[in-house]
């Protein structure tokens, strides 16, 4: 719990380079249904895109916590459970798809479901900056009071 709340920056730097890797043998595609248009997506590029975005979000973190940025342990935590618990539920509920035609609403149901963990995870990405903002926010206070 502590690498959670002081060194978020280690554990999104990991899953970084965790992602990138598994990316090159990743086959397949991702698409996604949105009404009658399909976004379609390799899985390595896929996968490079999130170790980007992960590393950047550890980059960033590593660089307040280097000029002595003074972050929220509690949003750091809010922070890491919401991205890396919503992508681990997404994953789980993704071997839930069932191939059968007969089991359509579960199927339906089943998606809705990932849309709004998706969305909730996407949602929980405001607490970065909103972390970030009000850690220099104090610096700035601590410094000058």
């Amino acid at each position: 719990m502590n690498l959670l709340t002081k060194r978020p920056h280690i554990v999104f730097l990991l899953f970084a380079v965790i992602t990138f890797i598994l990316g090159f043998n990743a086959n397949g595609g991702i698409d996604i249904n949105i009404h009658d248009t399909y976004y379609v997506m390799s899985n390595y590029h896929f996968a490079t895109l999130i170790s980007i975005l992960f590393g950047t979000i550890g980059l960033i973190y590593w660089i307040v916590k280097k000029v002595n940025g003074n972050l929220s342990k509690r949003l750091n935590l809010i922070h890491v459970a919401l991205t890396f618990g919503g992508i681990f539920l997404i994953l789980i509920l993704n071997e839930f798809f069932r191939k059968s035609i007969m089991e359509y609403d579960f199927n339906e149901n089943l998606t809705l479901v990932i849309y709004l963990i998706s969305a909730i995870v996407i949602f929980g990405q405001i607490i970065f900056p909103i972390n970030i903002i009000s850690g220099i926010i104090r610096k700035q206070n601590k410094t000058s009071g």
